[in-house]
């Protein structure tokens, strides 16, 4: 397991842009694969999107597609998920999850180190 702290979300109007970012205190998040989950109230956590580690292929849900963007920054110690074009049904508390394969699993029991959960809310 690692240790993960997210930082960013908020509050925005629908069409505006947010970034959500996780991060591994004082280590490097290069050698995990790090997906974003985001769960709203009354649902089930559902995945938004993925980087896998080493080759650094992406994978998004088809509601976010072409609207988010999951990348390596920082020197590659911190993942960012930017969020544009947002949606009243994006707003959800957003978790970021690591694990060691190099896949990018979709079902949350697939990950064993999860971050605190960061609060997106789009008003209409």
């Amino acid at each position: 397991q690692v240790p993960l702290v997210t930082s960013g979300g908020g509050l925005v109007q629908t069409g505006g842009s947010l970034k959500l970012s996780c991060a591994s205190p004082g280590g490097t998040l290069n050698i995990y694969t790090i997906s974003w989950f985001r769960q709203a109230p009354g649902k089930d956590r559902v995945f938004v999107a993925g980087i896998a580690r080493v080759t650094d292929t992406t994978l998004y849900t088809n509601d976010v597609e072409g609207r988010f963007s999951i990348s390596r920054t920082s020197g590659k110690r911190t993942v960012t998920l930017e969020m544009n074009s947002l949606k009243a049904e994006d707003t959800a508390t957003y978790y970021c999850a690591a694990h060691r394969a190099e896949l990018i699993p979709t079902s949350q029991a697939s990950y064993n180190s999860w971050g605190p959960g960061a609060q997106v809310t789009v008003s209409s």
